[in-house]
């Protein structure tokens, strides 16, 4: 653990005694090595000095005249800063969460926001969230695979899925589990989709990929059905397998071979990947939706889609992307966007899931608006697939009590 002393504070303010107070706070706190800014050029020259270590973590205000905090953070990343922040502003929520969305697009750590006047708790509070950044050093850049690679992984099945579970909010009954595929690297150990997933796509590998991993998990979810767990299972899939008629075929033809019910697959259609020709997914799939199987557009929220996308396409399920869940019991501007999106989907007849459910108070909070399904942290991180039975059983042990649903908007309980 590092101890206080050791870690290298700037704060940048245009206002003396807010400086003269951070730094109080700061000292109170067992921070010695502070250093106190007027303005942005006398901080960026403090930061790009030779004979000064570089501050581990900056103490922002966002309105200033001259150069404001937005203009100061733009410079720091051509310092190529390797700290942390956390923004200090008296503006309106609105204003400070787009600063922070920013920054953290420059790749820099926001520990998070003090609103003014700065109470020495909070302060304190965020502070508690920093430590080094193990990634600043030299070599620490993940590794870069290429096309053939991800052939060789394909071809000697180091691909492996992982499930996580999705439950019931009125009740906290377990109502599937959601496919997650890691690749298992001989030499790299267990890679995310999100180092492989792009390359794939780009490569025309996405497929193949689609299909291993669909034939996983509907093999799976027939194991479990033969001892007794009926689990939905749910598989990602790309447009560009929407665009194939074969697709189609087999998932048809694989989903009866493997005695599962078509209404216990779940097909999630990231919103982003939604494009404006929507002829050949659009036949793709209604005709999976006439056989039965079920549709969710996955991630709502974060891409482009439009109310006549949603109109059109067959989706029987909207997953609301986590960062409108997780913290939205506490922030308007996320309640508001969470809200119309499960009135929304309700309106159109869908179900619901809440993504991100971190912890108690976002389980609280969804389970109140009567939000159909949850998923996330506080449920369970993704399981290997030996591990859900064990998993349901200590579910069932330490869920939270049923209570009778609440009337939610868009949809009552009567």
């Amino acid at each position: 653990m590092v101890e206080r002393s050791a870690v290298r504070i700037l704060v940048l303010d245009d206002d003396p005694f807010m400086l003269k107070l951070l730094g109080r706070m700061l000292a109170n706190l067992g921070f010695a090595s502070v250093a106190l800014c007027d303005s942005g050029q006398a901080a960026l020259e403090r930061v790009g000095a030779a004979e000064a270590a570089e501050p581990n973590l900056i103490l922002l205000d966002l309105n200033m005249p001259a150069m404001d905090g937005i203009e100061f953070v733009r410079h720091l990343v051509g310092h190529g800063y390797a700290g942390s922040l956390i923004l200090v502003s008296g503006e309106n929520d609105r204003i400070v969460q787009a600063a922070e969305k920013l920054v953290q697009a420059h790749g820099i750590p926001v520990l998070g926001r003090l609103q003014k006047p700065v109470h020495p708790d909070r302060l304190s509070e965020l502070l508690e969230k920093w430590v080094p950044r193990l990634d600043a050093g030299p070599g620490a850049a993940p590794r870069i695979y290429e096309a053939e690679a991800l052939r060789g992984a394909l071809r000697n099945a180091e691909f492996v899925n992982y499930y996580q579970p999705k439950v019931r909010l009125a009740d906290g009954e377990v109502a599937g589990m959601e496919t997650l595929v890691r690749w298992h690297h001989p030499d790299d150990g267990l890679v995310p989709p999100d180092r492989f997933i792009g390359l794939a796509e780009a490569s025309g590998l996405i497929g193949e990929l689609t299909r291993q991993v669909f034939a996983a998990s509907v093999t799976q979810a027939a194991a479990w059905r033969r001892v007794g767990l009926a689990l939905p299972v749910a598989v990602n899939v790309a447009m560009d397998d929407l665009a194939s008629l074969d697709f189609l075929d087999f998932v048809a033809e694989f989903t009866a071979r493997a005695g599962v019910p078509p209404h216990d697959v779940v097909l999630e259609v990231t919103e982003s990947q939604l494009m404006q020709d929507t002829r050949a997914p659009l036949e793709v799939l209604t005709r999976l939706r006439l056989k039965r199987f079920r549709i969710a557009i996955d991630d709502f929220g974060t891409g482009h889609s439009s109310l006549a996308q949603l109109r059109d396409l067959p989706f029987d399920e909207l997953k609301i992307d986590r960062g409108f869940v997780h913290g939205a019991w506490a922030d308007e501007t996320l309640r508001a966007m969470y809200d119309a999106s499960l009135s929304l989907a309700w309106q159109l007849g869908m179900s619901v899931v809440a993504e991100g459910v971190e912890d108690r108070s976002d389980w609280d909070w969804v389970r109140r608006t009567g939000c159909d399904l949850a998923q996330g942290a506080f449920i369970s991180a993704p399981l290997q697939a030996a591990d859900v039975p064990p998993w349901i059983e200590a579910w069932h042990r330490r869920r939270p009590a049923a209570e009778p649903p609440p009337r939610g908007p868009g949809r009552t309980t009567e």
